[in-house]
């Protein structure tokens, strides 16, 4: 009888956990991802949504991709709601629930008094 024996290299030993451990990786990251995103996305209110409307406040995407930027990183400095100043409008937005409460224009804001906030973002 003749016996053949293999030398079996440790690394195809490892291989299979290693894909293992990469596929929980790339799950755990495509979560974060997906998380961050939904994070990311900054929402209206309706009430919020009607004052923009009557009151033809226009915003870029690019405005507002900076405004959800700087409301998360509001939120993870503590603040839960924020009083956003642009050249375009005042903006109420809860950082907690990252939701914009209402909307004023420039002119508007400049006269009135803004409660319940304990933070302000300005945005030129």
């Amino acid at each position: 009888m003749h016996y053949q024996i293999q030398h079996v290299p440790k690394q195809a030993l490892l291989h299979p956990k290693q894909q293992k451990i990469t596929k929980t990786h790339q799950q755990t990251s495509s979560f974060q991802a997906i998380l961050d995103q939904t994070q990311a996305e900054l929402k209206i209110s309706k009430h919020a949504q009607a004052r923009l409307n009557e009151r033809k406040i226009e915003i870029s995407n690019e405005k507002w991709q900076e405004i959800s930027k700087q409301i998360l990183e509001a939120r993870q400095k503590g603040i839960t709601d924020s009083l956003v100043i642009t050249r375009e409008a005042t903006l109420l937005v809860s950082a907690k629930n990252h939701t914009v409460v209402t909307a004023l224009d420039r002119h508007e804001a400049q006269s009135r008094i803004f409660t319940n906030i304990n933070g302000t973002i300005l945005i030129d």
